[in-house]
């Protein structure tokens, strides 16, 4: 006898034994068992969630010789010939290959016939967003007024491209993706009853794979079994998916907790010698953060997986909230632009090494190059953030410098400041000093830059700098009646602004533009000028 491949096999032939949706589920078996039925219904979900194969079990449940009930004998010649996929009153389409009005006439041709064998002639339109506009229009027609021994079964990846003359004459329901847990789960009962031999986190890593589909990790366990030839390895299962091992992932967010460049190249230098997917790198660690943060906000998280919770929580002690936020954003914009990259490699160092360049630390203005991390104890590292506003300018090598009111831009260039830092100050105008605290504004479409750790480090360059302790307020707002002094930002605008129309004027006073004008009758759009150097001042 061939060979059955798994998702075949253990496709689901009741209810009772449908692996998750059980808000569809109960939805279907209660209408069954009152006799509430509707003419159509519309189910909706990402590929390998059960659309189909719930409709089969509906048709199934119809058309079942003991009668319309929510489980199905299974036996009957209704239920194996629906089972068999040769029911001749389940009329099954694919609506991608067959898009055009006359396709769709021709099916509804028969509608008004009574069925042939069964007690419902069931109509099962898969994918049934991709037919035409044309087609729709004349499926509407007998959706609107269906004759009573007909039912519309419609199965959708992309609920969105129908009318909504279709939807509303469906009952519709969402079927979910599958959470990696219930995959797992679901893999591991069917590994015990074919009698393969398993590793559980083999499974954890085949599930997180199939990303939500049931029939993708029921597919990946078939490449599994003939890739592993007996027991499922994990070691096996993550080479067959180019999968990084957890440890890696693990590692890279301590090594970016500790500001460890060198020792992020060399994790990336021997996780390359194992032919990973880098888009799954990146994937996985995104998805820790994400973890992270929700740790951060309820102290715990529901990872729905085989990672353990206190591996978090020591991430979420060496990860503060502001860093966790801004590596999520760089690993998932790293991961759109991978395929950008000369090389997927240099792509992903890339990333880790922008995580390092903009960290919201105290340090923020200094990457390590020598690869010595700051501390490799947790609470070392939590007293040198607090410590580092107390660092002397003589300590760092730094020039002393005497208090003045300063020229803010010129200040701005000599503190050394980089990333978000340096942006925040840019955009921030001097107002005052009173004692040890600089008074600063802020523009406010620039709000979103200023957070604590970024204002600490702002202040603690200009504690280097003056060789004094000195803090630093920023308000939003000027104080009221007080005339808005221009921030950095905002004088290099001004000052292209006014070198633009210096430069237009004396283009259009330009002898030769003048002798082209009155030649040629031309005109010189001075909008399309632009500055090749800005900030060049003669």
């Amino acid at each position: 006898m061939s060979y059955l491949v798994l998702a075949r096999k253990w496709r689901p032939k009741d209810f009772s034994d449908t692996v998750g949706q059980e808000h569809v589920l109960q939805a279907l078996i209660n209408a069954l068992d009152s006799g509430r039925l509707h003419h159509a219904y519309l189910f909706t979900g990402t590929r390998g969630v059960g659309k189909t194969t719930i409709a089969r079990i509906l048709a199934k449940a119809l058309n079942c010789e003991k009668g319309v009930t929510s489980e199905p004998c299974g036996e009957c010649s209704a239920c194996r010939e629906i089972d068999e996929g040769r029911f001749v009153d389940l009329i099954e389409v694919d609506a991608a290959s067959k898009t055009k009005v006359d396709d769709t006439r021709d099916l509804l041709d028969n509608v008004q016939y009574a069925p042939a064998r069964g007690r419902y002639k069931v109509y099962l339109i898969d994918e049934v967003h991709m037919l035409s506009k044309s087609s729709f229009n004349a499926l509407l027609k007998t959706l609107e007024e269906p004759p009573p021994h007909v039912k519309f079964l419609l199965a959708t990846t992309d609920p969105q491209k129908l009318p909504v003359t279709v939807l509303s004459r469906c009952l519709q329901f969402n079927l979910k993706r599958m959470t990696p847990r219930l995959i797992s789960d679901r893999l591991a009962y069917i590994c015990e009853a074919e009698s393969i031999e398993f590793d559980a986190a083999a499974l954890a890593l085949l599930a997180r794979a199939a990303d939500g589909s049931m029939r993708d990790a029921l597919s990946l366990l078939d490449q599994a079994i003939a890739y592993c030839g007996g027991k499922i390895d994990e070691a096996q299962v993550a080479l067959m998916l180019g999968t990084i091992d957890r440890e890696y992932v693990s590692r890279l967010l301590r090594l970016l907790a500790d500001s460890d460049a060198k020792g992020i190249i060399d994790a990336i230098r021997e996780i390359d010698e194992h032919f990973p997917d880098y888009s799954r790198l990146l994937d996985d660690l995104a998805r820790d953060l994400q973890r992270i943060a929700v740790f951060h906000v309820v102290g715990t998280c529901d990872s729905d997986d085989d990672i353990g919770e206190q591996e978090y929580a020591e991430l979420a002690e060496a990860l503060p909230a502001a860093d966790v936020q801004l590596f999520y954003q760089i690993a998932i914009m790293g991961r759109r632009d991978l395929q950008l990259a000369p090389d997927p490699r240099s792509g992903a160092e890339m990333t880790f090494l922008r995580m390092l360049a903009f960290r919201p630390t105290s340090d923020e203005s200094v990457v390590p190059s020598g690869g010595e991390s700051r501390t490799s104890d947790k609470s070392g590292k939590s007293r040198q953030r607090k410590q580092a506003r107390a660092i002397p300018a003589a300590a760092t090598g730094a020039e002393s410098q005497t208090w003045q009111d300063p020229d803010w831009g010129q200040l701005v260039a000599k503190l050394g400041l980089a990333g978000t830092v340096r942006l925040l100050a840019s955009n921030c105008a001097f107002l005052r000093r009173e004692g040890k605290t600089v008074y600063l504004g802020l523009d406010p479409r620039s709000e979103s830059l200023l957070t604590r750790q970024r204002k600490d480090a702002l202040a603690t360059s200009l504690s280097r700098h003056f060789d004094e302790r000195l803090d630093v307020k920023i308000g939003i707002e000027p104080a009221v009646g007080a005339e808005t002094p221009e921030t950095p930002v905002q004088e290099e605008s001004r000052m292209a602004d006014e070198r633009m129309e210096v430069e237009r004027k004396k283009l259009e006073a330009d002898p030769n533009v003048q002798a082209m004008k009155n030649i040629f009758g031309a005109d010189v759009k001075t909008e399309s000028i632009e500055l090749i150097n800005p900030s060049r001042s003669d």
